[in-house]
């Protein structure tokens, strides 16, 4: 199979998809790897290691486009990408189509098949491709939200550790999975004062028996999320429901309650955002205020450190592209029902549930089609 690695070209964005020891092995195997100049640039990862490893390196993406069955991506295509979409040829990436209709229509009308790491299954029931670009988007919310407290960024002049005689921040984690988890850790560690809320009681128990002294647990609901905004200093959203919108948790009147300056970060954007007032930001410019609050809704958040990232990535996603390259789609997903779930649009249609549901359109089994 010719399997094409393109630069990225969304806004702040320096994953890349593919390592050199991946294209390594991949090439053993008998396949063609095809990877733009650059491409792991952003990544501390140069062209000449692709070379060594058996890569050809092309300088312009339509030929990574135009000649590879399978393309490789870490973020849904750009507009200019959409364009070079062909029927027939599969596109593996992070697509987070319940968020986007118009991207949705797009891939359909295309003829590509999608396969979104999002939505695919491991053997535990678990998203294996989701789970560390959530740890990693986890962790940096606190980072994030420390710099934008600081006054000079329009928050309200808030450490979250604070000092002796003065409280810390209190943090409140509207989620309690590996987003929320890994930002209450991180958050601990800076001695805040952090609540984790979640309607999974079981999740809460196990979050209260590995977490230190100073994260709470509390049982979501309307009334428990108004109380703990008007706490917040700083609230991260890490909900999810896998392909599907993430719900909405804090409305635009429940902005009223909280402190002037209290700075959101919204990790859900990918998926619609769990904010009412959330909308999409790039890192270069990452924040607005509304309502008197600081909205930071980075759709990319593990972009910004993409060596961590790239690294995090490739660990989890190379065996399936390595499986799907060497056995084909239909018998991969035949022998991977979790694989299946990944597949979210073949020939036009749309093959998942939850992506089908939130724009109201048929879905058909990829695996009934395949067969």
């Amino acid at each position: 199979m010719i399997v094409g690695v393109p630069r990225e070209i969304k806004q702040d964005e320096y994953r890349v998809a593919m390592l050199p020891v991946g294209v390594e092995e991949l090439v053993q195997q008998g396949h063609r790897l095809l990877v733009e100049t650059g491409a792991g640039q952003g990544s501390g990862i140069s062209d000449d290691e692709y070379l060594a490893c058996g890569g050809e390196i092309v300088e312009s993406p339509e030929q990574v486009w135009v000649e590879a069955e399978m393309v490789v991506k870490v973020k849904e295509p750009q507009a200019a990408e959409i364009k070079q979409l062909r029927p027939g040829q599969l596109l593996v990436t992070y697509f987070h189509f319940a968020a986007d209709e118009q991207l949705t229509r797009a891939v359909i009308e295309s003829g590509v098949t999608a396969v979104a790491y999002e939505t695919l299954r491991g053997p535990s029931g678990d998203l294996p491709c989701l789970t560390p670009m959530s740890e990693v988007a986890g962790r940096m919310s606190i980072q994030e939200g420390a710099k934008f407290l600081e006054r000079p960024q329009e928050g309200r002049g808030i450490l979250l550790g604070g000092v002796p005689g003065v409280p810390p921040a209190h943090i409140v984690i509207l989620g309690g999975g590996v987003v929320g988890k890994n930002a209450a850790q991180i958050a601990a560690g800076f001695q805040a004062d952090v609540t984790i809320l979640d309607i999974n009681v079981d999740r809460l128990r196990y979050l209260e028996d590995i977490m230190p002294a100073n994260v709470n647990t509390l049982f979501s609901d309307r009334h428990t999320i108004r109380q703990q905004l008007a706490l917040a200093d700083l609230v991260i959203g890490g909900v999810l429901i896998a392909g599907a919108r993430a719900p909405r948790l804090v409305s635009a009147d429940d902005l009223d309650r909280m402190k002037p300056g209290a700075v959101i970060i919204d990790v859900a954007i990918d998926q619609g955002g769990c904010v009412e007032t959330a909308r999409p930001t790039t890192h270069s410019e990452p924040t607005y205020i509304e309502g008197g609050i600081v909205h930071y809704c980075v759709t990319n958040m593990p972009g910004a450190v993409g060596r961590t990232s790239t690294y995090a990535l490739c660990n989890v996603t190379f065996p399936y592209i390595q499986r799907i390259a060497s056995d084909g789609l239909a018998t991969a997903v035949s022998a991977d029902d979790g694989l299946a779930e990944a597949v979210n649009v073949h020939a036009g249609k749309v093959t998942n549930q939850a992506v089908a549901e939130s724009f109201g359109m048929a879905c058909e089994e990829f695996a009934a089609r395949a067969g």
